[in-house]
């Protein structure tokens, strides 16, 4: 299988391309292009690409991406939040956790989540902390330089 952000970038210009109106027809796309996605997969892919569906000006809809303007100002919300709410980052191994004022853990773990970062498996909030767990051979370091790359106002304790 192909890895995920070939997938994404192909999902976009599919999406750009042709007329797709539901998941199972991307699905059909998709396979000829040589992925092999799940429903679950693609539903995720298309959550995170922030795709939507437009009326085709007749009886149904069609998916559409947004444009470049909608998807930047839709990132600096999140960096806003993420920049509003953090308070330390630190890490151990494949393990990082994100301490936040009280109550905004959740806020925080929202953003880091939309923000696509490829280093992250997951992340599980709490209160006033966060816990994001790493892909294998990515360090604590790798992840906060490409936090960086995407907040460069992060001030690092």
């Amino acid at each position: 299988m192909k890895e995920r952000l070939s997938r994404l970038k192909t999902i976009r210009k599919l999406i750009k391309n042709y007329r797709i109106e539901s998941q199972e027809e991307l699905l059909g796309y998709l396979q000829k292009e040589g992925f092999e996605v799940t429903q679950a997969t693609l539903s995720r892919d298309l959550k995170l690409l922030k795709v939507g569906k437009i009326s085709d000006g007749h009886a149904g809809y069609v998916y559409t991406m947004p444009d470049e303007d909608e998807r930047r100002e839709s990132e600096q919300i999140y960096i806003q939040d993420f920049l509003r709410g953090y308070v330390s980052i630190d890490y151990s191994g494949n393990i990082v956790v994100i301490k936040t004022f009280g109550g905004h853990a959740d806020a925080v773990s929202n953003a880091l989540d939309s923000l696509n970062l490829d280093e992250i498996l997951g992340t599980v909030a709490g209160d006033n902390c966060i816990f994001a767990c790493l892909k294998e051979g990515i360090s604590g370091e790798q992840f906060i330089q490409s936090l960086k790359l995407k907040i460069p106002e992060l001030e690092e304790e």
